[in-house]
């Protein structure tokens, strides 16, 4: 049987509720109906902000642009990064894509702008295990990840056998504030992701065995071969195979003054002045067990470069379980 298992990056998908509510009164055009709203119990709602900003739903026409993306995928199992909360990944299932996965699973995390790791997948789930906790020996009095590291078992569709486990994380970003210090900043953002990644070896580990089925995948927001990645996807103990070292594109790549070199990317960033920079963020690696069956991978490509619902190209490959 061949699985797809891939993961996406869908740009803050928020919610917040509109107050179009339904009332069937007012559809018949009953005009004696009233609804008040009232927040005067601080203990009954919340505004969300995030460094002085109010934290907004994604729009309509970019949500619908990745929920696009992922019906054309059409995938079995997918990673996510970027999901408000589990009721948010709900709804986003049910409204955009038409209920397409019956298994929805999400952790709330660490991150302050409320950006989790989530799951959507047509086959049954077993154990699911948040490491959201997770410390790192430096700092043992702290959280290490900064959304999560998401463990999942994914069943066969009779639930009888384990066909793999899947870990899902979204590493520390290499966006700077605007009054950090571009050399200090990105030392601090490279000691963080270093950790997470060390961490995540430990775990990973320990969780699994050497000749078991099992994958590592998400936006780890740094190139296969960095340093910081280097004690998890260099570990000799895990011996992880990167699954989009080859990947085919479901369409050309845009037009660009600066074109990629390689197909093997999911990220652009344009800085001013600067030629663009293409970097496989979002990874997919797998377990040598794994990596022996594994018959194909893709990123769907974006028709733009800006302004497909998301800054992240999806990406996945196909295993025969």
């Amino acid at each position: 049987m061949i699985v797809k298992v891939g993961t996406f990056n869908l740009n803050n998908l928020f919610s917040r509720f509109n107050f179009k509510g339904r009332i069937d009164a007012v559809l018949a055009d009953d005009t004696t109906v009233n609804v008040t709203y009232s927040f005067d119990d601080p203990s009954e709602y919340s505004i969300r902000t995030f460094m002085g900003r109010l934290v907004v739903e994604k729009e309509p026409a970019r949500r619908k642009k990745v929920a696009d993306r992922i019906l054309a995928m059409d995938l079995d199992v997918l990673a996510l990064q970027e999901v408000e909360d589990l009721l948010t990944l709900q709804h986003f299932n049910h409204v955009d894509l038409a209920g397409m996965y019956p298994y929805q699973v999400l952790i709330e995390g660490n991150d302050p702008r409320l950006i989790d790791v989530g799951l959507l997948s047509r086959l049954p789930i077993g154990a699911v295990t948040s490491w959201r906790f997770a410390t790192h020996k430096a700092e043992p009095d702290s959280t290490i990840f900064s959304r999560d590291l998401l463990e999942v078992d994914i069943l066969d569709e009779k639930r009888k056998k384990r066909l793999f486990t899947l870990f899902n994380t979204h590493l520390k970003s290499q966006y700077l504030a605007p009054n950090e210090n571009p050399v200090t900043g990105k030392e601090r953002a490279d000691l963080i992701r270093s950790r997470q990644a060390e961490t995540a070896q430990r775990i990973m580990v320990a969780r699994t065995r050497p000749n078991g089925s099992f994958l590592l995948l998400g936006d780890v927001n740094d190139v296969p071969g960095s340093t910081c990645l280097a004690p998890l996807v260099q570990s000799a103990s895990l011996g992880l195979v990167n699954g989009l070292a080859n990947p085919q594109e479901t369409r050309p790549a845009p037009p660009d003054s600066h074109p990629a070199a390689s197909p093997a990317w999911t990220h652009r960033f344009k800085e001013s002045g600067q030629p663009a920079r293409y970097e496989l963020f979002d990874q997919i690696w797998l377990s040598p067990a794994l990596a022996v069956r594994q018959t194909a991978a893709w990123i769907n490509r974006r028709a733009n470069l800006t302004g497909e619902g998301s800054d992240h190209d999806p990406a996945w490959v196909e295993v025969d379980v």
